[in-house]
């Protein structure tokens, strides 16, 4: 050891302990001693937080849910409906899938203060008991729905915009994914409807066409809204 003392002795515990071998002990005072034990220190420390990071992150599983990137309004049974498009990206099914659709915006109370309020808006379907393909999520709006004689100028004014979020069970891994997307008021396309990707071959297996998933189609003008 060197210093021959039991300050020596330490560094040398310490160089052992980093593994950095048992060859010739170069520092040549305990000053340089101590600075070579921070480094080992600092290194051991670095490499284990680097490497508990890059196992946290990588082990954790990514939603991969495609957004398209416009919702639609069309009628749909009757009545005038807000459609979104999602889908499953992953090799995997998602399994108990549920979806959260809220429209933010700019409301004025009676007493004339500005407030920016949520409002929940019901889905015909929340629930997805196993999330593998397409799904088209659907609000009616009805007489109780806060898009209720909503137009395209009236929510551009109130800033207002959806947030949908989905949310599941990862079928391999039994870990929860989430995966959230934003719509402001310009990404509502009204009086169209999304153009169909899934199409059957003469075998009867059914196909799913990607490259169509964000791609609309003009309908004919809508009836006046609930």
């Amino acid at each position: 050891t060197d210093p021959n003392s039991p300050g020596g002795l330490f560094f040398f515990s310490a160089e052992t302990f980093a593994t950095v071998g048992y060859g010739d002990m170069h520092p040549r005072t305990p000053f340089a001693h101590a600075i070579a034990t921070l480094e080992n220190f600092v290194g051991l420390t670095s490499l284990a937080v680097i490497t508990g990071m890059m196992f946290a992150r990588f082990s954790r599983p990514t939603a991969r849910i495609l957004f398209a990137r416009s919702a639609v309004i069309r009628p749909f049974d009757g009545r005038p409906t807000l459609m979104l498009r999602v889908a499953n990206a992953r090799a995997n099914i998602i399994m108990e899938a549920s979806a959260s659709l809220r429209l933010i915006r700019d409301d004025v109370t009676v007493e004339g203060t500005r407030i920016r309020r949520i409002y929940d808006l019901p889905l015909r379907r929340s629930q997805q008991p196993a999330f593998l393909f397409g799904w088209n999520l659907m609000h009616a709006i009805d007489a109780a729905s806060p898009l209720n004689g909503a137009d395209a100028a009236s929510l551009e004014a109130a800033k207002a915009f959806l947030i949908l979020t989905i949310l599941g069970t990862d079928e391999t891994t039994g870990q929860v994914v989430m995966a959230r997307e934003r719509y402001a008021a310009s990404a509502l396309r009204w009086n169209h409807s999304f153009v169909d990707i899934l199409h059957t071959d003469a075998d009867g297996i059914d196909h799913f066409d990607y490259t169509k998933f964000d791609e609309l189609e003009l309908l004919q003008p809508m009836t006046t809204m609930v």
